[in-house]
């Protein structure tokens, strides 16, 4: 039931400094602080030394000259033989009860410990499968290993032993991404990133030794590793994320990868193979932007100009427009432009060089990173996977026990109705956990400075879909409104303007001394064109004052004619929100204090102060996903 105020939200306390997170992927390549750590590090970097040079006359590193031979028909690889009794399941958590609620009931994790990039996810026999950094010791970055989880809808996961473990001297100080690709004869591939005793960056190998088997159960690393060292002029930190091959129209495979030159300029490395453990490096990139820094987690797929299915590398043609996407490893975000793929040239050009790689659009405003997609076979549709990582000190992580989830999975088409932006949407699986009744609102009138309380139960697990009819009478004849806002250098949910902001606000108390409100926020020029922005701010999501708080968010097309909407997956610790049909998506972390269970509230609120919005919402509870230990002592193939 809705019962409407008039009580604008209360202002900001005085912002925290952004917390840095010392024991996050941004440490992926740091050294160790202590000097014994480092006369051992020394000693090790000789060992190394002496094993690449030994290596490299084995495997040279090739960088133009003589192609190799194609494969025979059957794919084979010799095999590094692993130390005995590293493969283990990752450990059931012991719950700390205090900090329990901040765990999520519907989105991937492990029990415990250290969770970060996801590799290789494909589908595979009736299996999505799912491998992810994991260190199996810690809640903190470090040894990092690749999980193993299977899934039937992406939802619900079954937890397998590990799958690579950091037990090979170029991988010795962690397996780092990869990606997957099934060879013409059916052989599955893994091709990733192992960091050495000195934390170089070298290519590696890996393959299923069953591509028959549906769980994937056994990979083995190939001999020859690492396939490929950093080339001359690329530092030896500057090589990382090597992405799943395709075939080009030559009879070539091509694979990118992340890296950076003259330090500032961020760029794609492309490469072409004829069996999979050779590789010639091209002469010039696949695509660079001066002044974007370290390229990492670098993808490239096409999306189709006409249809909303999903598309593989193979599908090219006038109909089609290629994504190129980096994960900028200094800012952090993940950042993607639209525009064409030369594949006769292996050359990308975008459609927007004002908005190019790093420049312009991203994924998602909040938080996520190291994002990967795949193409789903079963359903037509190209997936995204990121994660989501923590932004309290990890000192809390060390207490919880645990650290980062994996967002909800998105499809990610073209939004063929503007031809400038990506749309991302949860995968429509996520919805068989919805309670089979919902609560609905309709048409809630909120005059300017409303604040109505939505009773709906407990509100920690919920599915939101919302949208928002503005005043046209109000609006036109608004001659002129904020137009230099931005959501991130606002003052948040707390600045009074004109056109904004109007919203929901999320995981509250009743006294909203926490909260998390998402909204939209007009802004409009003197020649009565508008702009919209999509914002969350996290400013008063807790009390804890060493909690990282950011007001998140950009602009987003709303087209004539269309209402303002939004959807809220919530989840305790983790909102994740999708403006305009996933046109702009903004992830949010929060750590309340007092929101938690059956305290955390739901409300509506227009915060504008001349214009007034009629609200309608469909509400759901969440229930949890199943996440287990697969049962493998009753398995048959």
């Amino acid at each position: 039931m809705a019962s409407s105020t008039t009580t604008p939200l209360l202002p900001h306390h005085h912002l925290q400094n952004p917390q840095q997170l010392a024991g996050s992927p941004a440490a992926h390549r740091l050294s160790r602080p202590t000097l014994l750590s480092g006369i051992l590090v020394s000693v090790l970097v000789i060992c190394a030394l002496v094993a690449v040079i030994h290596n490299q006359s084995q495997q040279p590193y090739h960088d133009g000259g003589a192609k190799p031979s194609s494969s025979a028909a059957t794919t084979t690889f010799p095999t590094a033989s692993p130390e005995a009794g590293l493969k283990r399941f990752p450990i059931e958590l012991k719950t700390n009860a205090e900090v329990e609620w901040q765990r999520s009931a519907y989105h991937f994790q492990p029990d415990k410990n250290y969770i970060s990039d996801p590799d290789g996810p494909m589908y595979h026999m009736g299996w999505y499968h799912l491998f992810y950094q994991y260190n199996p010791e810690s809640a903190i970055w470090g040894n990092i290993t690749w999980g193993h989880s299977v899934s039937k809808d992406m939802i619900n996961w079954f937890h397998l032993p590990f799958a690579m473990v950091p037990d090979q001297w170029y991988d010795i100080q962690g397996v780092m991404t990869g990606s997957a690709t099934v060879l013409p004869d059916g052989q599955i591939i893994m091709l990733y990133t192992g960091n050495a005793y000195d934390l170089s960056q070298l290519q590696c190998l890996a393959f299923a030794v069953n591509s028959s088997d549906p769980l994937l159960l056994e990979w083995k690393k190939y001999e020859g590793n690492p396939i490929l060292f950093p080339p001359p002029g690329v530092g030896y930190k500057d090589f990382r994320d090597p992405s799943t091959l395709w075939l080009g129209p030559d009879g070539e495979y091509r694979m990118v990868m992340g890296s950076k030159h003259n330090e500032t300029i961020g760029c794609a490395l492309i490469y072409h193979t004829t069996n999979f453990t050779h590789f010639e490096l091209k002469e010039e990139v696949l695509h660079a932007v001066p002044h974007t820094g370290m390229w990492e987690c670098v993808d490239l797929y096409p999306v189709s100009t006409t249809h909303t299915n999903g598309l593989d590398m193979v599908d090219n043609g006038p109909n089609v427009k290629h994504v190129l996407k980096q994960s900028g490893d200094e800012d952090r975000h993940d950042w993607y432009a639209l525009g064409t793929y030369d594949v006769v040239n292996d050359k990308w050009y975008p459609d927007d060089p004002e908005n190019d790689v790093g420049i312009g659009l991203r994924y998602d405003f909040g938080k996520f990173y190291a994002s990967k997609t795949f193409y789903d076979q079963h359903k037509k549709r190209r997936v995204l996977w990121g994660y989501v990582g923590e932004t309290d000190p990890p000192k809390y992580d060390v207490y919880k026990g645990w650290a980062n989830i994996l967002n909800i999975p998105r499809t990610i088409v073209l939004d063929t109705k503007t031809n400038t932006n990506l749309i991302q949407w949860p995968i429509a699986e996520v919805e068989n956990l919805r309670s089979n009744k919902y609560n609905e609102f309709k048409d809630v009138e909120l005059k300017p400075g409303s604040l109505i309380p939505l009773e709906i139960g407990t509100a920690t697990q919920l599915d939101i879909t919302a949208t928002f009819e503005v005043d046209q009478t109000m609006l036109e004849s608004t001659l002129e409104a904020d137009v230099l806002f931005n959501c991130t250098t606002s003052e948040g949910s707390a600045g009074r303007g004109v056109l904004g902001p109007f919203g929901v606000v999320v995981l509250a108390d009743a006294e909203r001394s926490e909260q998390l409100p998402v909204y939209f926020y007009i802004a409009k020029d003197t020649d009565g064109s508008s702009k919209t922005y999509f914002c969350a701010d996290e400013s008063r999501s807790s009390n804890d004052v060493d909690i990282g708080k950011w007001v998140y968010g950009s602009s987003v097309p709303v087209l004539e004619g269309e209402k303002f909407n939004m959807r809220l997956l919530v989840d305790h610790s983790i909102v994740e929100g999708f403006a305009q049909g996933g046109r702009t998506v903004v992830t949010s972390r929060v750590y309340p204090t007092k929101a938690i269970y059956g305290a955390a509230k739901l409300f509506l609120f227009n915060n504008a102060t001349g214009i007034s919005v009629k609200a309608s919402l469909k509400i759901w509870k969440m229930k949890e996903a199943q996440l287990d230990p697969f049962p493998l002592s009753g398995w048959s193939s």
